[in-house]
This record gives C-alpha cells, structure tokens and sequence, in this order.
C-alpha cells in the first residue's frame, strides 16, 4: 500500500490511525490527512490512492456519500469507521458498493484483517480494471479491421478471406499492426 487518504475530523483520531497503521505493519509510503468530505474530493481530483480509510461522522456531511463516491468513480478500496450503533445500517447500505465498514470502538485485529482485505481488493480491481482497458482495446480495433475488410469486400470485389489476408500481408510487410494498415484503408476510401 503506498497511497493512503485518511479522511478523519480531529487530529487526536487521525494520529490514533496513523499509529495502527504503523503497528500493524501497513504504514504507507505516502498518506494524506483531510478533516471533510469536500476536502477529501479534492484530493481525489489531484492525487491517487490505493487506500481510503474514512473515520464517520465527518463535520460536513456523514462520509458515506463520499465512500460512495470514491469506490464509484475511482474504483478504490474505502474503508469506513462507524459507530458501532450505526454499523449495522450503514453496512447494509454500503457493502453491495464494496465499502468496507468497521466498528468503532476498533478491534486492532480486525482492523488489519480489513485492512489487508482492502489492499488486496485494491489489487484486483487495478487488474480487472487494466484487463478491461485491453479488451475494449482489442474491441476497438476489431471493429476497425472489420470497416477495412467491408470496403475491400464492397470496394475491390474481394471476398473475406481474401481482404483479411490483404491487410494481413500489408501489416507484415509494412511493419505496422492490422488496426495501422485498416486506418489507412478506411481513409483511403472516404
């Protein structure tokens, strides 16, 4: 874990949390510390995160529309603190969006299973989210080679096999990739 944003309204709290995290091994190589919602946005907007650890309630709002917010659009793994009267609702609402709820008073133990628990639910959507970069990628460019083929089929009679084999020859003998070849096709048509 290298990029923490502890979201927590005092200083006696935030250092409390500093100090669990250092305990239990997990101590980031960067954490920043805001007391509010609105000042936790920001530093979404100017930073990355691996990590949000939100200690409710904060002084502008309960914190989890942020926590929403945060996992929603960023993909991060959120960690929220809630009293242990509230966990309960809190959780019902939260979980189904991947939020981690934790009672206060904490259990240390709990605290750095959760918190391990997040990093590696961090890792996986970093994956997914990078697997699912490439295959819209490869998508994208099907969709261009098979606009390529269509106008060498309508265009120059070929037949299917014949226009993939064309763009196939012209990409190894030009050294570019198939979507390379199909783009100067397709403009070479409009």
């Amino acid at each position: 874990m290298d990029r923490v944003l502890l979201v927590t309204p005092t200083k006696k709290s935030a250092d409390m949390l500093i100090g669990l995290l250092k305990d239990g091994g997990h101590f980031p190589k960067r954490i920043q510390i805001v007391s509010s919602g609105s000042e936790a946005r920001r530093a979404l907007i100017d930073h990355a995160f691996d990590l949000i650890l939100i200690n409710a309630p904060l002084p502008d709002e309960f914190g989890h529309e942020f926590a929403t917010f945060a996992s929603g659009t960023y993909n991060l793994s959120v960690v929220m603190l809630v009293k242990n009267d509230l966990a309960g609702s809190v959780a019902e609402q939260l979980e189904p969006e991947g939020i981690f709820i934790l009672e206060k008073p904490l259990n240390r133990l709990l605290f750095y299973q959760i918190i391990r628990i997040a990093q590696a639910t961090h890792i996986h959507i970093m994956n997914l989210t990078e697997e699912n970069k490439k295959l819209r990628q490869k998508l994208d460019d099907l969709r261009v080679i098979s606009r390529a083929k269509c106008l060498l089929i309508q265009e120059k009679n070929m037949t299917e096999t014949e226009a993939h084999s064309y763009i196939e020859k012209n990409a190894m003998n030009h050294r570019k990739t198939r979507r390379e070849v199909a783009e100067i096709i397709i403009q070479s048509f409009d």
